[in-house]
């Protein structure tokens, strides 16, 4: 039995020439169909193919060229230094797209004058006026709208249709009829018009103002869907172009791509780290907020990790490589970004399904008004009635705002977040996120700080406390117990100078014995104290029973012989949970912390941060099966944990979260990865959450509308009660309006900061 594993590789391709939602859906399916392809997602906003497919059975090259069959461009994939051919392919086709309206401005301006004067400007009315429209309209057709109708036969060719097809066929029928009407204007005679062509109605106006004012509307859409990028290019700018390595003995400047694993790279102060990697000489502080948004500078020594980008403040220091190109920690973020803006979230799947279908019932719609209009006006105008509301219809329906709806927003929201520390894996992510009802943190690492710290100093009659902390922390100095460390801690904190231990020995499950100045102590728990016969120990039980219910490991001193105090040690709360708490009760959310600890204290801790419930005596394989009663409740769960010993219950839970700093990031277990360790990000992640859903909704509300009220009133069911009907200009200027519109509305995602949007 063959027992190989299939490889699967995944390439996110840049793809040009989509023109609407429809485009989009057209190429993820012909690509799913290709032999060797697992899965492909194709997002209209980020113009972008993520594709998972078996190298054994196709490559990159058949897939480019897949694309490329389907009437599109696709273009090889993102080099490690960043570079993306996106950005060349987009600044090409925005001169070009510039070029052309320019031209379609400047040339359908006159024809639109010569329209709307009616013949009142004498000097317009003469019998030549429609050839001369003609002459101005042909080469905003076959130029500045060329791109519309070899889009559209495009698509005609693989049996589909999309906005290229409504514009196309939209302007193209005013065209040509307009064409025919100038070239053989007895066809079109009536009781009202004579066989001069001056006489018979045109529509040149409507073709050519029709592709100005798209044209203009594509040119406003690609400046603001440029802006929405914005977070991935802030990202790859900070990465320094050039690094000093010591290669032979001699230090010299290479590009960062140049710099392999195992250099020696030269760091001088002011400059930026260039890739990661361990310090082996000297040492400095560094600026790490790019990365973990901390703006207190990082003490880095010998043995400490550094990470690209980062800025050395004051010291020179040497490092070995050890991540390079799209290893460091940087380019995972940008990748992970990347990632999240080209997924799609549940919520899109509506509005990719209407899309695909949208511009097939929209032809059917606008054929059934031409026929309407055709059948129900006057003879004398019907025809120029059903022709005017089909080509509206075909306009005002074209469904780019539908398609732009989702992934503007979710561009928008993914790079915010990662901008303020959030990585967010996907939109599904995000979406998860807004309905969540509970919250789940683990206590070690995630409330509390995870080591433990001295929290009470207390001396009875007889010793001072400075002098009784300096002799049992110059007692503990000795031992490597975790205890030990906090109380030796918290003494250098006060400024107090320890002394050397003359004797030291360590009594297992009890305590410490130890000479120091010549003063014989003990430090420990009453077991220790009542085998060494130490007096008056009842004394202190009431003192302990107080400490150990505040959560703290409590531990008796004696001093030659007598009781001399009581020091306690707890792993202490961080002095953000309190208000990271309070802020995801003020949202609604029930707030549960899960603990191996034992019951008392774990009610302490929940107490001092003011959480909801408290599941204590937990060991961390039961930890997703309490994650799993909570789902069973009828919960949507999110899980916050270090995402390394939480990583089954992060992945069991709705939505896992990980807390972590730098690199510590638990991105295959986590749906969301708070970089900067600050329990506070897990409100600011869920309110980004709400926003760019919020978001989201907004803009498929307002793109439903505007194509429910508008596709009616372009087929002209106001005018038996109003008179109204829908000019094809109108309907034009108004489908650029809503693209923009929704783009526009997706950017104010940017403003948002801590919790709430601006």
């Amino acid at each position: 039995m063959d027992t190989a594993v299939t490889k699967v590789e995944r390439i996110d391709m840049p793809i040009t020439g989509m023109t609407c939602a429809a485009c989009a859906n057209r190429i993820e399916r012909i690509l799913a169909k290709q032999l060797g392809v697992k899965d492909a997602s194709v997002n209209f906003a980020t113009e972008r193919a993520t594709v998972s497919f078996d190298p054994q059975a196709t490559n990159i090259v058949s897939l480019v060229e897949t694309v490329r069959g389907a009437g599109y461009d696709a273009h090889p994939q993102i080099s490690d230094d960043g570079e993306d051919p996106l950005e060349k392919a987009h600044a090409a086709e925005y001169r070009s797209a510039k070029r052309k309206f320019i031209v379609a401005a400047v040339l359908s301006f006159p024809v639109l004058v010569i329209a709307m004067s009616h013949g009142s400007i004498p000097w317009l009315n003469f019998g030549g006026v429609n050839w001369l429209q003609l002459v101005m309209t042909t080469p905003v057709v076959l130029y500045s709208g060329r791109q519309f109708y070899s889009g559209a036969w495009a698509a005609f060719k693989h049996r589909a249709a999309d906005m290229n097809t409504l514009i196309a066929v939209g302007t193209g029928t005013a065209y040509v009829y307009s064409v025919l009407a100038t070239a053989f204007p007895s066809w079109f005679v009536t009781a009202e018009h004579s066989a001069h062509s001056m006489d018979v109605p045109v529509y040149f106006e409507a073709a050519a103002v029709i592709i100005a004012l798209i044209l203009l509307g594509n040119l406003l859409e690609s400046r603001a869907k440029g802006r929405t990028g914005e977070a991935i290019r802030k990202l790859i700018g900070l990465q320094p172009k050039t690094a000093t390595v010591i290669r032979e003995g001699v230090e010299i400047e290479i590009a960062t791509d140049a710099v392999s694993k195992g250099d020696t790279v030269v760091v001088r102060p002011g400059e930026q780290i260039a890739v990661d990697g361990i310090v082996t000489e000297g040492s400095s502080a560094i600026d790490e907020s790019m990365l973990t948004g901390e703006s207190i500078p990082v003490e880095k020594r010998v043995g400490h990790e550094v990470f690209a980008a980062t800025i050395n403040k004051t010291g020179a220091f040497q490092f070995r490589a050890t991540k390079v190109g799209k290893d460091t920690a940087l380019q995972q973020i940008v990748q992970l970004v990347r990632n999240a803006q080209g997924s799609k979230p549940p919520i899109a799947k509506l509005a990719d399904k209407i899309s695909g279908i949208f511009t097939p019932v929209v032809i059917s719609v606008a054929i059934a008004t031409f026929v309407v209009w055709f059948v129900a006006a006057s003879p004398e105008v019907r025809f120029t009635m059903a022709l005017v509301n089909f080509v509206s219809v075909l306009i005002i329906a074209c469904p780019c705002a539908l398609g732009l709806a989702t992934p503007t927003a979710i561009m928008v929201g993914t790079g915010k977040g990662a901008e303020l520390g959030i990585l967010i894996k996907g939109g599904d992510s995000l979406e998860t996120a807004h309905k969540l009802d509970t919250v789940v943190l683990d206590k070690t690492g995630t409330i509390t700080k995870g080591e433990p710290s001295l929290t009470d100093v207390i001396a009875f009659d007889g010793f001072e406390e400075n002098e009784f902390l300096r002799l049992i922390a110059s007692a503990e100095r000795s031992s490597e117990h975790p205890l030990a460390s906090a109380i030796v801690g918290g003494a250098r904190e006060r400024g107090i100078e320890l002394l050397r231990a003359e004797t030291f020995n360590a009594v297992e499950g009890r305590g410490v014995k130890a000479t120091v100045d010549g003063r014989e102590i003990l430090l420990g728990n009453d077991r220790l104290m009542l085998e060494s016969r130490v007096p008056d120990l009842s004394s202190t039980s009431d003192l302990v029973v107080r400490l150990a219910t505040e959560g703290k490991t409590a531990m008796i001193a004696a001093i030659d012989g007598k009781l001399a105090g009581i020091v306690a040690v707890a792993d202490t709360v961080k002095d953000e949970s309190k208000t990271a708490i309070a802020e995801l009760r003020g949202m609604g959310l029930t707030v549960v912390m899960m603990t191996g600890d034992n019951q008392r204290t774990a009610d302490a801790v929940a107490k001092e941060v003011g959480v909801d419930r408290v599941i204590a005596e937990v060991l961390p394989e039961g930890k997703s099966s309490e994650i799993k009663r909570l789902q069973s409740e009828g919960r949507i769960v999110a899980m916050v944990g270090d995402g390394i010993n939480d990583a089954p219950a992060l992945a069991q839970a709705d939505v896992g979260i990980a807390i972590g700093t730098g690199t510590d990031v638990a991105i295959e277990s986590s749906d969301i990865t708070l970089i900067r360790g600050d329990l506070r990000g897990v409100a600011t992640a869920i309110g980004l959450s709400k926003a760019t859903i919020k978001t989201v909704k907004q803009n498929l509300f307002w793109a439903f509308i505007y194509n429910v009220i508008g596709i009616p009133v372009a087929a002209g069911v106001l005018y038996p009660i109003f008179g109204w009907l829908l000019s094809p200009v109108i309907a034009s200027a108004a489908m650029s309006l809503s693209s923009v519109s929704v783009v526009t509305n997706s950017l104010r995602l940017r403003r948002f900061e801590d919790g709430r949007r601006a």
